[in-house]
């Protein structure tokens, strides 16, 4: 394995200088830094990850706490902040939240005590405050699907809001007037956002909200089946469904299957996060656009940033797109 002491050899340069030279120390003169990087593209020498830390002040790493591990929204998600970190030779350090508040709290401070140069956060428990606090005490930190005003520069969000509101608009401007709606866990701000999406659709087309139509599901698979027969007993002329989210809307089509309702035609459904499995599931189904590649990317861009105290050029909200296939039709 090619060595630092090797480098300085060749450049005709102290180990000394080889070191600040990898660091970007500005009193490195250039004729030097010249010979050294010559040296070590010669070589083919790679330094050190754990030494470069040590001589920088630096762990080169990022921490993210996200709400699970898996799933259609976190794994890509992960992916793509963990990618763009490592095109800087950074390293992400990822943990989950689990739906805990206390479990983020110890995320949290487990990323800490790893003395990560920065950290990415997808809280659903804490507080704006309690974030607030994060980010006076670890400055280089973004926060994702969460618009704190204390805090705007350090955050990352989608307008849920407005993608609710173009779900039910699309809807209702097929012709249906019985337009229902199952939620995720209202405990997170997304479903509150999304179905407040909902309720102006319906305002804007002089509808009025009716509770009865509003079952509270889950944005995991967990019990949205049983929640699916409960609004199509509850309601039965209802034609068509708004789901907060892909998965709701697979249980959806599952208990159609067992009722013999066709989606498209009897039933017509709106998802949301366009997952991968929406446009292979029959009929296609018809979702709003979550850009998760994009909210993955800008964050490490931003923590980044933070972290190399450079000029922040991140988007702060996304924005959500109706994406249009066969799962919602006219009314007849």
């Amino acid at each position: 394995m090619i060595t630092i002491k090797e480098v300085s050899e060749l450049a005709k340069v102290s180990q000394s200088t080889v070191s600040r030279a990898l660091n970007g120390h500005p009193t490195v003169k250039e004729a030097n830094r010249n010979k050294v990087f010559e040296a070590i593209e010669q070589l083919g020498y790679k330094p050190n990850a754990f030494a470069q830390a040590l001589a920088s002040s630096r762990s080169n790493s990022i921490g993210m706490l996200v709400g699970s591990l898996d799933g259609p929204f976190y794994g890509p998600l992960m992916h793509y902040a963990e990618d763009t970190v490592r095109q800087k030779n950074n390293y992400l350090i990822v943990t989950s939240g689990q739906e805990s508040y206390e479990k983020e709290q110890d995320s949290i401070n487990f990323l800490r005590s790893r003395q990560v140069d920065g950290l990415i956060i997808h809280s659903d428990k804490l507080s704006d405050d309690e974030l607030i606090k994060v980010v006076e005490d670890n400055p280089s930190t973004i926060i994702l699907n969460r618009c704190i005003p204390e805090v705007a520069e350090h955050c990352i969000y989608i307008d849920n809001e407005l993608g609710g509101y173009l779900a039910t608009k699309h809807l209702l401007e097929l012709g249906h007037t019985r337009v229902a709606c199952i939620t995720g866990q209202l405990s997170k701000g997304d479903s509150r956002d999304r179905l407040q999406g909902y309720r102006n659709a319906l305002a804007e087309f002089g509808l009025q909200y009716d509770a009865n139509l509003v079952v509270e599901g889950r944005f995991d698979h967990n019990g949205n089946h049983d929640k699916a027969r409960r609004l199509l007993d509850r309601a039965p002329d209802i034609s068509a469904i708004f789901c907060q989210n892909d998965n709701i809307a697979l249980a959806v089509y599952d208990i159609a299957i067992e009722r013999g309702i066709k989606i498209g035609k009897d039933l017509s459904v709106v998802g949301f996060d366009n997952d991968s499995h929406s446009q292979h599931i029959r009929p296609r189904l018809t979702t709003v656009n979550f850009p998760v590649e994009e909210m993955g990317t800008e964050a490490a861009h931003g923590v980044l940033s933070f972290v190399n105290k450079e000029a922040l050029t991140i988007k702060h909200r996304l924005e959500p797109k109706l994406v249009v296939r066969e799962s919602a039709g006219a009314f007849e």
